[in-house]
């Protein structure tokens, strides 16, 4: 047993080797001083990124960064990996496949494959298993003025109506209503929410924070950690920002920049035609192999 809370040299964090929401390569992390794991996920702390753990101790920043490459190299997959600073000791305590959105999953089966971890066969098996009707990345049309911003932990853009608690979301949405569920932060009993909504804020909580893990799991978009969000739960209303915003309120949010914009907006999404392309020559090939057998 190690402990992450035993001073201002310990802490605890989560690591991605490659960025869950888009698949792109590169170290994605949420870490808090003088924290356990669960202080992490739970999203109650405002968690920092690999800047802040660069900032204060560097060199073990770099053992990290290490160490996560080499567990991605040696199980062939991104990973997610659980981590603890004792002291100045860095501890990596399990990893596992990565949780990812189809578009990281496309993206990271592709790049996995010219990376040389996986062959052909492998990265095949791997798309099978994507939803490909969910790999086009959606931004919005035209501009706009954003009224807050916060961390973006699922990508995407989603424009709702807002609700304050999982109840509210769920019965709209069976009324086909697209809904933007706003929290303090997010619970276990708040899945049904998140299931219904077509987007989730947060006021706290980080990016690998029960919250996000859900939401990028069950394709939502998801901003956490949104400082100028403050809920007024009994008056069913809250602050963004200079702005107050009241329930059934249209929200839009674009989960790549973490902008939050006040009204309804127009999505257009964009497929990514040289993946889903070479995807083709992959199949080509392996039935031109079945019918040679």
């Amino acid at each position: 047993m190690v402990f992450g809370n035993a001073g201002l040299t310990s802490g605890a964090g989560v690591a991605f080797s490659r960025n869950p929401a888009t698949g792109e390569k590169g170290l994605y992390a949420d870490f808090l001083f003088d924290a356990q794991g669960e202080d992490v996920v739970s999203g109650r702390r405002q968690a920092g990124g690999v800047a802040l753990l660069e900032q204060r101790l560097p060199d073990l920043a770099s053992q990290l960064k290490e160490g996560v490459a080499m567990l991605e190299t040696a199980c062939k997959d991104m990973q997610d990996v659980e981590f603890t600073i004792e002291s100045g000791e860095l501890y990596f305590l399990q990893t596992r496949a990565a949780k990812r959105t189809p578009r990281a999953a496309l993206k990271a089966a592709v790049d996995l494959l010219h990376e040389g971890l996986i062959d052909e066969k492998e990265a095949l098996r791997r798309v099978e298993e994507i939803d490909l009707h969910h790999v086009g990345v959606a931004r919005f049309a035209g501009t706009a003025q954003a009224i807050a911003e916060a961390i973006p932990a699922a990508p995407g853009t989603a424009t709702g109506q807002i609700a304050f608690d999982s109840e509210t979301a769920t019965a709209m949405a069976k009324n086909g209503t697209p809904v933007i569920l706003i929290r303090p932060d997010i619970a276990t009993d708040d899945v049904a929410g998140i299931a219904a909504a077509a987007g989730i804020v947060t006021a706290i909580g980080g990016r690998t924070a029960h919250a996000a893990v859900v939401a990028r799991q069950l394709g939502k978009v998801c901003l956490v950690g949104c400082r100028s969000l403050i809920i007024d739960l009994p008056a069913r209303q809250a602050r963004l920002g200079d702005t107050l915003i009241a329930e059934n309120d249209w929200l839009s949010l674009d989960g790549s920049s973490g902008e939050i914009f006040l009204g309804r907006r127009e999505i257009i999404v964009e497929e990514p035609q040289a993946e889903l392309a070479e995807i083709a020559r992959w199949k080509q090939r392996a039935a031109s192999r079945i019918a040679i057998a």
